[in-house]
């Protein structure tokens, strides 16, 4: 078949180097928009054979040069999300409502085939929370501007490239205790980023226009009971302590002070509702395309790095010793 031309947004992050070589192994070229090239080139070059990637550096808000990119594009795909909010524009309302909004108008301005936009899962519910807010406003846009556009809510997306198993594991290994809110009692339903991956490439390959498709992994679990997991994975025992929530805010205040916050007042309010399907749209699975990873069995292929002997203490030398 010919093959088409996928224009991406937020190629860098693990969901992106992820969908990149899962559509170049398969025939689609790649036209992958990066703010700094210089710091991303070198690892979005080898996520496809040579004349499968094209690396263009760009500000994301400069509408000039983006809408050069998308006279060659036949589906764009936005991946780009922020966690918190920092000075200089990167706001929620910047990247979740506007940005999106500029790219579904682009895409129907230029007859695009497909528009598959990357929002997230409980997004309804949280109706206190200005990311949540934020990205239900940007949907909104979407749907407006390009009817036929797919919206992707994940809940929880976990790999050894993440920022959740990897980030909780490096705390879990360093704190000999650890804080819970809302007692634990969140729950999620943590999907492995090549499961969430596939369901992309499922969307473009079969044309599924779904407007809103929740993807979840095969099993829900609350908060503490993923802390639980993790610790047993990497061999530890800390003490899990509920944390009183005017506390909680007051430490999520101070840490808003640093550059990379551990945790923000507006994550704190998140962390009230669930982040599972609400069966309100269509899930993963009822596109035929249900999550096969569970969390013990993919974070136990890489938890080793965070306990003591390292490779050493998987099973494949522990064996042996024994």
């Amino acid at each position: 078949m010919k093959a088409k031309n996928v224009l991406i947004f937020g190629c860098s992050g693990q969901i992106g180097r992820s969908v990149v070589r899962k559509l170049t192994k398969n025939n689609y070229t790649v036209t992958a928009v990066t703010r700094n090239i210089h710091q991303k080139g070198i690892i979005l070059k080898t996520l496809g054979n040579a004349g499968f990637i094209n690396i263009v550096e760009a500000n994301i808000f400069d509408e000039k040069k983006i809408r050069e990119l998308f006279k060659r594009a036949d589906i764009c795909i936005n991946l780009i999300g922020i966690l918190y909010e920092q000075k200089k524009g990167n706001t929620f309302k910047n990247i979740h409502t506007i940005f999106p909004s500029i790219l579904s108008k682009l895409s129907k301005e230029n007859n695009l085939k497909h528009f598959i936009h990357l929002s997230a899962l409980g997004i309804n519910e949280a109706v206190d929370s200005n990311y949540a807010k934020s990205k239900l406003e940007g949907e909104n846009e979407i749907l407006k501007n390009f009817p036929l556009a797919t919206i992707l809510r994940p809940s929880v997306v976990y790999s050894v490239e993440d920022s959740f198993s990897t980030s909780f594991m490096t705390l879990l290994n360093r704190l000999p205790l650890f804080p819970i809110y809302y007692n634990g009692k969140t729950k999620f339903a943590p999907i492995n980023c090549s499961d969430l991956t596939d369901t992309i490439y499922h969307v473009i390959s079969n044309k599924i226009y779904s407007k809103i498709i929740e993807c979840v992994g095969p099993e829900v679990i609350t908060f503490k009971e993923i802390l639980e997991r993790l610790l047993k994975l990497i061999d530890k025992k800390r003490i899990l302590l509920p944390c009183p929530l005017p506390l909680a805010e007051v430490s999520a205040r101070i840490f808003e002070i640093m550059p990379k916050p551990l945790l923000t007042r507006d994550q704190l309010r998140l962390l009230k509702y669930d982040n599972i399907a609400s069966g309100k749209y269509k899930t993963n699975s009822d596109i035929g395309m249900p999550s096969k990873k569970y969390f013990n069995e993919e974070v136990k292929k890489y938890c080793h790095m965070w306990r003591d002997g390292g490779q050493f203490s998987t099973e494949k030398y522990t064996s042996v010793s024994e």
